[in-house]
C-alpha cells in the first residue's frame, strides 16, 4: 500500500445538451445546478481541489461570480472525459495524480461516494476506478441501466447495457448497476484520450469499454448510495425535494 495520492476532482459542465440545453446553470434552491455539485464535490476531505470545466462564457462568467475554479476547454469534444483531460493538462495535474471525473449534473451528489471511489488508489498499481450499486432484476432489464460484473479482487470483468451474468439455473438475481463517476491516474486519462474507439465501446455505447480492451484494468467499488442525475427538466421535481429534505 502507498501513500494517499493527491485527488483532483473535475467537473464537466457544456451548454448545449440535446435534451436540456443550459442545464449547468438552472436554478436550484436560488443557485445553479453546478454549484451545488461543486460544493457537495468540495466537502469530500479527500479533494485536493475541485474544478468547473466549461466551453460556455456564461457558464464561465457565473462560476467565477460564486468564486467556483474554472477552466475553459473546447466546445468540440466528444465526451465529458474528453473535456475533462484538456482540463487536467491546463491544470498541469502530476502523472501519479488521480483526476476524479465528476458528472455535472449531479446535484445530489453524495460526498462519501468521492470518498469510496478514489480509496483504491493507496494501492499504487490501481489506474482507474469507478463505483456500482445493487439493484434488482426489474431494474436490470432496461438497456438504460448499465450493468457491471467483477471479479473477487473489484477489477471489472465487463460492462453492457445487457442483462448480465446471465441466470441460466435462475438462482441468482442480484446485478450490480455501474454508476458513472471515474477516477484515474492521469497517465491514465492521458491513455485513454490517445485511444480511438473501440469495437465494444461503439457497439454498447460505453466508453469504458475502450480501456478494458485496451488492457487497463477498472476497479469497481460497491456503495450503498446512488445518484440522482439530472437528464432532463422533469428530473428536477425530484432532486429539489431531494435537496429541500436534505
Amino acid at each position: 500500500m502507498s501513500e494517499f495520492p493527491e485527488c483532483h476532482g473535475i467537473i464537466p459542465a457544456r451548454y448545449e445538451s440535446s435534451r436540456f440545453p443550459g442545464k449547468p446553470l438552472v436554478e436550484i434552491k436560488g443557485m445553479p445546478m453546478f454549484w451545488h455539485v461543486y460544493s457537495r464535490a468540495a466537502q469530500c476531505p479527500q479533494m485536493t481541489s475541485v474544478t468547473l470545466a466549461t466551453d460556455d462564457a456564461r457558464i464561465f462568467e457565473a462560476a467565477e461570480k460564486l468564486n467556483v475554479p474554472v477552466v475553459m476547454t473546447r466546445t468540440d469534444h466528444s465526451s465529458g472525459t474528453d473535456r475533462v483531460l484538456e482540463a487536467a493538462r491546463k491544470l498541469n495535474i502530476d502523472s501519479e495524480a488521480v483526476v476524479v471525473n465528476i458528472q455535472g449534473d449531479e446535484p445530489c451528489l453524495e460526498p462519501i461516494m468521492l470518498t469510496e471511489l478514489v480509496t483504491p488508489f493507496t494501492d499504487c498499481t490501481v489506474r482507474v476506478t469507478t463505483l456500482a450499486t445493487a439493484i434488482g432484476e426489474d431494474e436490470a432489464l432496461s438497456p438504460d441501466r448499465v450493468k457491471v460484473v467483477r471479479a473477487k479482487n473489484g477489477r471489472a470483468l465487463y460492462f453492457s447495457r445487457s442483462l448480465v451474468p446471465h441466470d441460466r439455473d435462475e438462482k441468482m438475481h442480484g446485478f450490480l448497476l455501474h454508476i458513472g463517476l471515474y477516477a484515474f491516474r492521469m497517465e491514465a486519462l492521458e491513455r485513454f484520450g490517445s485511444l480511438e474507439p473501440s469495437p465494444l465501446e461503439q457497439r454498447e455505447k460505453l466508453e469504458q469499454l475502450r480501456l478494458l480492451e485496451d488492457g487497463i484494468d477498472i476497479y469497481v467499488t460497491e456503495t450503498r448510495h446512488t445518484c440522482h442525475g439530472v437528464d432532463r427538466p422533469n428530473d428536477l421535481a425530484t432532486v429539489k425535494n431531494i435537496l429541500e429534505n436534505d
